[in-house]
């Protein structure tokens, strides 16, 4: 689980003489969003990329808050600072992630998953068994961004042969390993939101089910349908020819499954994501070496520059086209950029009176769990972070979940719902860029098929609304009475 080595500003800590007002607070963020617009939609810019608005949008906001918010150089310095150490992890992961993809391709590990799953595989049942098939590996490792960077870099090449978009293939993965990942007790994330809110993690863990069993369980039944309109008929030489082509190129054996065991076994053992995919990426050169009969300096330069597949079919090159370490640089610019512009709204004052000002707006549980839903989201589009959008909600909002009697627990839920669940959506938070480099689809093209993305705040507000699932404080006393009780009898025993 991520340590916070410090708490974001909250309301009643900044001195009223150098508070934002919330006209002020917003002027930042209308900026940041105008200029966004106009770089990546209005102006005839042949590849947009966020970078640039979100430099500007730094730089501005640091003005503004030397000027209007009397906030010194040195501050300012520090909210940057925390903000790039709170996604440190995800920079660090996005380097190794970047490698380890190029290691298994060059070991075969890739091209041995993806010749399995074109002979095993079916375009009718590809999206929803692709979309199980990544909870389940998430559920037991605790991670959507291990399942997505190992696990989901196959199941782009497999539906890509079945003829699959990938867009719907990035979609399914995504629906698949966030719901693994919030019911699972083992992420980082799950623990995180515990954590702030005060709730025990298994009562965490229990809230969740509901409201997230519910939101992925429509999402397979609708990537049913998907997979039945867009599967087809495949052309008759297309799967031999892919599956030759990879033949040709790579042994391709079951061998080639050890970095893949190496990594979930400790996972699995309850070691952190980083060690763990490190250990994959030596295991996959190892494999490169003793598999494949290629020589360590030849794989570690794949690893270091990524991959240069040849094997004579324009198509499967492209498919096993990674990047390495020097390809990750790209991104890890942009979520640097990102993390330093969420420190200075941090640092400014900016998200603490937006979090106050949509608090006081809080009128009923209704409207409690759609505020927090709303502020949840807001952080990654924000702060870039989606640590940010579990911390900031969870500890502004839990004094008025006690004022209207409810259990912590129901800040927990909404928070991951509507926080952890939708960073992917976001093309400038750490989820959405690790996401979109990891399986080579576009944020803004995978969206529309990432159904758990809308799916789990939508029934997380039908919940809020409707009084289904909430839990008062009463009746958690109730329960934990009774669980007291019944280890009480069972000591007697």
């Amino acid at each position: 689980m991520p340590q916070l080595s410090y708490e974001p500003l909250a309301y009643e800590e900044l001195s009223p003489d150098r508070r934002p007002t919330l006209p002020q607070a917003i002027v930042p963020i209308v900026v940041m969003l105008v200029l966004l617009s106009l770089w990546m939609v209005v102006l005839p810019i042949e590849e947009p990329s966020p970078h640039m608005p979100l430099l500007w949008s730094g730089v501005f906001t640091g003005l503004i808050g030397w000027y209007w918010f009397d906030r010194s150089w040195d501050e300012l310095y520090d909210g940057i600072v925390d903000g790039l150490r709170m996604g440190m992890q995800a920079i660090l992961i996005l380097m190794i992630v970047y490698m380890l993809i190029a290691a298994w391709i060059a070991a075969g590990t890739i091209p041995t998953l993806i010749v399995y799953g074109l002979e095993i595989l079916t375009p009718d049942v590809f999206l929803p068994v692709a979309a199980v098939l990544a909870f389940a590996t998430a559920f037991t490792v605790g991670s959507s961004w291990t399942t997505a960077g190992t696990l989901g870099v196959a199941f782009i090449g497999i539906g890509t042969g079945l003829g699959i978009p990938e867009p719907m293939t990035a979609g399914a993965v995504l629906s698949g390993a966030y719901t693994g990942d919030k019911v699972s007790p083992l992420s980082d994330t799950t623990n995180l939101a515990a954590a702030v809110t005060n709730t025990d993690l298994m009562d965490h863990v229990s809230a969740m089910r509901v409201g997230t069993g519910l939101a992925f369980g429509i999402a397979v039944l609708a990537y049913v349908v998907l997979g039945l309109q867009a599967g087809g008929a495949i052309p008759v030489d297309r799967l031999e020819t892919i599956i030759t082509a990879l033949d040709g190129s790579y042994a391709i054996t079951p061998l080639t499954f050890v970095p893949v065991i190496v990594t979930f076994a400790l996972a699995l053992r309850g070691y952190p994501a980083i060690p763990s995919l490190l250990a994959g990426v030596f295991a996959g050169a190892a494999t490169a070496v003793a598999v494949q009969g290629t020589s360590p300096v030849a794989v570690w330069q794949t690893i270091h520059f990524g991959t240069e597949p040849a094997t004579g079919v324009k198509s499967v090159d492209g498919l096993l086209a990674a990047d390495g370490l020097s390809g990750a640089m790209w991104v890890i610019s942009l979520v640097m950029i990102a993390l330093s512009l969420g420190g200075l709204f941090e640092r400014t004052g900016v998200l603490a009176v937006l979090a106050h000002g949509l608090a006081r707006a809080i009128q009923g549980v209704a409207s409690l769990t759609i505020g927090t839903a709303i502020s949840a989201f807001s952080m990654n589009v924000l702060a870039a972070e989606q640590y940010m959008s579990l911390v900031v909600p969870g500890l502004t909002l839990r004094n008025l979940y006690d004022e209207y009697d409810l259990d912590s627990s129901n800040l927990s839920r909404a928070i991951e719902a509507a926080g952890t669940t939708t960073s992917a959506l976001v093309p400038w938070s750490t989820g959405g860029i690790y996401m979109a480099g990891v399986l080579g689809v576009p944020t803004v093209a995978y969206a529309p098929y990432y159904l758990l993305g809308f799916l789990s705040p939508l029934v997380l507000i039908g919940m809020g609304v409707t009084g289904w699932g909430i839990r008062s404080l009463d009746e958690s006393s109730r329960e934990d009475d009774g669980m007291s009780t019944v280890a009480v009898d069972v000591d007697d025993d």
